[in-house]
């Protein structure tokens, strides 16, 4: 059983004491202790409390060397908000990034004298307990919206509400800014896969440490009205699903 292994490595790699640890779980400290030593294994409850906390599987967390694996426990990222844009009512505006910022933005969006600087607007009939963002995307990897459309998004906290499917703006350290439909397979591999709308561009996957933000998608504007039948077509989820088992099969034969 590589429990007691597993354990002491998720622990030090968020950077937990045992301390820490066990008031997370609601337990004493030498409990910890003892299941790091491998003295005492805990309850099956206990377990899946451990699961939930690092990602991983309780057949993971028993019997698979997670070091040896090159798993890394996922962080719950809550990505702080540092500026806001409010009107003279104190109504949040929406703060636009167009395509010529969205360079700048990647190393702004937590200087309140640079987001200051951005176009800002308010739109009705959004909810009211969400905070927006508007993005200008380029080309015409999600078509049938066109390059130059601006998609609002509403901030969302964590990772793990990425829904598989769904549509989102993430800022990223390694692609940049992006628009794409999100695949969440964070807690199998700590990774989302990207994909496209539009066929011809294949979907590809990033790490989830490399998100710095994520806008769920809620609307759009656009002085170009999409019109399918004069664009590629759209890829069905059922597209989609394919695209991303082609695209792992051809990971696992690289690695």
């Amino acid at each position: 059983m590589k429990l007691h292994k597993n354990l002491k490595f998720l622990r030090t790699e968020l950077g937990l004491t045992q301390a820490e640890l066990s008031e997370k779980l609601g337990l004493q400290r030498t409990m910890i202790s003892a299941y790091e030593d491998g003295r005492s294994e805990p309850k099956l409850a206990t377990l899946s409390i451990l699961s939930e906390t690092f990602h991983v599987s309780i057949d993971e967390l028993l019997y698979h060397d997670i070091q040896e694996m090159g798993r890394k426990p996922l962080q719950n990222k809550d990505i702080k908000i540092l500026t806001i844009a409010v009107d003279e009512n104190d109504r949040e505006n929406i703060t636009m990034v167009g395509q010529k910022a969205s360079a700048g933005y990647l190393n702004g969006f937590a200087d309140p004298e640079y987001m200051e600087s951005l176009p800002q607007f308010h739109l009705p009939n959004l909810a009211t307990n969400k905070t927006y963002r508007a993005f200008e995307i380029s080309g015409d990897s999600m078509l049938p919206l066109v390059s130059g459309t601006l998609i609002i998004g509403a901030y969302i906290e964590q990772l793990q509400e990425i829904k598989s499917g769904k549509t989102y703006v993430l800022v990223t350290s390694s692609e940049g800014v992006v628009y794409k439909r999100v695949f969440n397979y964070l807690e199998e591999n700590g990774k989302l896969y990207l994909v496209s709308d539009n066929q011809q561009y294949k979907p590809y996957e990033i790490k989830g440490e490399d998100v710095m933000e994520i806008w769920e998608a809620r609307a759009f504007i656009s002085t170009d009205f999409p019109n399918p039948k004069d664009k590629a077509a759209p890829a069905t989820l059922e597209d989609i699903s394919e695209m991303i088992m082609e695209l792992r099969r051809d990971i696992i034969k690289l690695r």
